[in-house]
């Protein structure tokens, strides 16, 4: 049903910019196709000037058949926030393709083009190309740099077991951050060397990828001596915590503020486990302040949306997504 409704807007679209064409760009044929259509099907909506303009855009923008792209198989929803938020063809393909792959909801796609996805990711200091070629290109993609840890609510003087509670605490949000596959085994993951108790900061796996991935965090500038201890913790997961028959070599993440990353790529370049190191950032307090809360947007989109009767249509007339706080989010 979404592949038809796209599809025929679409189409629409195209015959938009056909009878502009033939008509002249001062005659305005979408407001009287709006007023047609409203006349001749006055219980469907949809088919507003607003929603028109959407369809000439995505005309103008996938000129291709709609059905023989990705971008065809997205709902409509997601169609126009990608043409509002983006101007670029291959910003806007990176997005498509990550939402069809990922099954991004509306609101996981607007957040990740609010954050500029497509900038950090791929961008951490990796050492994967020399230790995981095969595996190189998926594994940076996971490897973002930064990861944006603002919904924690740390303040700038945080210590890293904060920063490891605030994690814990909201682990749902941080595996979004960390994207699509990733499942969490457990917090200062505990294992027993020559006798010595070492603990592991965050042990995550991937479903996908069969492979775990350690996490080191750090609340301060990341050292080349930081990597090396990351390495050491990887070799001991891969000795001691992996199926050598079912799991492939384990990948080391190292989360900090900052980082030299002439000095971090050498300590990379130094070791045989593949290793990332990236950064984090947060909110500070002040200018936390400076940006409403959740709930006070969605009050304001309610607002909105109880005065105007709702926007985005959906097949059969209905609303497209949900409203108020679940279309906010």
């Amino acid at each position: 049903m979404n592949t038809e409704l796209v599809q025929m807007y679409w189409q629409i679209g195209k015959l938009i910019l056909a009878r502009q064409e033939q008509e002249g760009w001062g005659t305005k044929v979408v407001g009287r196709l709006a007023a047609d259509l409203k006349a001749s099907f006055p219980n469907q909506r949809g088919f507003s000037r607003s929603n028109l303009m959407y369809m000439q855009k995505m005309a103008r923008t996938w000129p291709e058949p709609i059905v023989q792209q990705l971008v065809g198989q997205l709902p409509w929803g997601h169609i126009t926030v990608l043409m509002d938020k983006l101007e670029s063809r291959s910003d806007l393909d990176f997005y498509v393709t990550e939402a069809v792959r990922n099954g991004w909801s509306r609101a996981l796609l607007d957040r990740f083009i609010h954050q500029n996805l497509h900038l950090t990711q791929s961008s951490a200091a990796t050492n994967f190309e020399v230790t995981v070629p095969d595996g190189s290109t998926v594994l940076k993609e996971l490897a973002r740099d930064p990861y944006r840890l603002d919904f924690l609510g740390l303040d700038e003087h945080h210590s890293e077991h904060e920063l490891e509670e605030a994690i814990v605490a909201n682990m749902i949000r941080f595996l979004t951050e960390l994207g699509v596959g990733f499942a969490f085994v457990g917090r200062q993951y505990p294992v027993l060397i020559g006798g010595e108790e070492y603990r592991i900061d965050l042990l995550f796996y991937h479903l996908k990828l069969h492979r775990y991935f350690v996490f080191e965090l750090k609340t301060k500038d990341v050292r080349p001596e930081h990597v090396g201890k990351l390495n050491f913790y990887v070799s001991v997961v891969d000795q001691m915590v992996r199926d050598r028959e079912r799991d492939d070599p384990t990948i080391g993440f190292l989360i900090g503020t900052r980082h030299n990353k002439a000095a971090v790529q050498l300590a990379l370049d130094a070791s045989n486990n593949p290793l990332a190191v990236t950064n984090y950032s947060t909110l500070s307090p002040a200018e936390r302040e400076l940006v409403p809360s959740e709930e006070d947007l969605s009050r304001v989109v309610q607002e909105a949306i109880d005065t105007i009767g709702g926007v985005g249509v959906g097949v059969g007339g209905r609303p497209d997504g949900p409203s108020g706080p679940e279309r906010l989010r």
